[in-house]
């Protein structure tokens, strides 16, 4: 429960576990009428570890996890634990080796975890972590390091359609298809002849990661847009907008009446 005082506000935590160690962040509030905006000058945090011996591991949602490898930036393998006080190892699943931290190109950070501070392909593989405390070893659930290698920017993308030219009754479908990182997510927009009119299309969106050479991995992401009994009023520019947090790419190709 959360109490707004006069002068301070009060964060209650009831049935707390070893789920609710991490970060802790409070800041004032800069209204004017309706709008209201965070005040960057007046903020607060704390991180707070719930202990407990028999999760000595922050719990997670899932078994597995994914951790992509950018060679631009530090990667975080998150497995971390519920007391400063707990000796926490990092391994790799195979060949079966403990992963050795330098303090320099691999750090341990007690609140995020390992760091890798300059990822590359040869980091790539299944590792897991060790953390030891008065007692049995406890294992961390695994993960999965991908390594990335994709210019950041809008997304590359292109279009096909099934066929530029079709007949009346055709079934026609135009297939929209960006490359980019594996953990940034693209949305489509489409512009297409039957549009004003409220044509009946169907639309499909999918995503899947593939690898691009040795240890590289890129996401693609299609849109598929399908013209079910192809009508005049079908034919001309079918226009696909591909977005991303870096901006958009437009592709467009025509089909025609035969």
């Amino acid at each position: 429960s959360i109490k707004q005082l006069d002068r301070y506000s009060q964060l209650i935590l009831a049935n707390s576990t070893a789920a609710d160690t991490g970060e802790y962040s409070c800041w004032l509030q800069l209204c004017n009428g309706d709008k209201c905006r965070k005040d960057e000058a007046k903020t607060g945090s704390t991180y707070i570890f719930f202990t407990d011996k028999e999760e000595l591991f922050v719990p997670t949602p899932s078994y597995f996890e994914m951790v992509y490898l950018n060679p631009g930036k530090p990667a975080v393998i998150p497995c971390r634990v519920t007391t400063p006080s707990a000796k926490v190892t990092l391994h790799r699943e195979f060949p079966a080796e403990e992963i050795e931290t330098d303090g320099t190109d691999i750090i341990y950070d007690v609140k995020k975890g390992f760091v890798y501070q300059h990822p590359t392909s040869d980091h790539k593989g299944i590792v897991y972590c060790k953390a030891e405390l008065q007692g049995a070893p406890q294992i961390s659930i695994k993960y999965h390091l991908l390594y990335v290698e994709v210019p950041k920017g809008p997304p590359s993308t292109t279009i096909e359609a099934s066929s530029n030219r079709a007949e009346v009754s055709d079934s026609v479908h135009i297939i929209c298809t960006a490359l980019g990182e594996p953990d940034v997510d693209v949305n489509f927009r489409w512009q297409y002849p039957g549009q004003e009119f409220e044509r009946p299309v169907i639309f499909q969106n999918f995503w899947r990661l593939i690898n691009r050479g040795t240890g590289h991995t890129t996401r693609i992401s299609k849109s598929v847009i399908v013209i079910e009994d192809f009508e005049a009023r079908d034919a001309g520019n079918y226009i696909c907008i591909a977005q991303n947090l870096e901006g958009e790419t437009t592709v467009a190709t025509k089909v025609e009446l035969n």
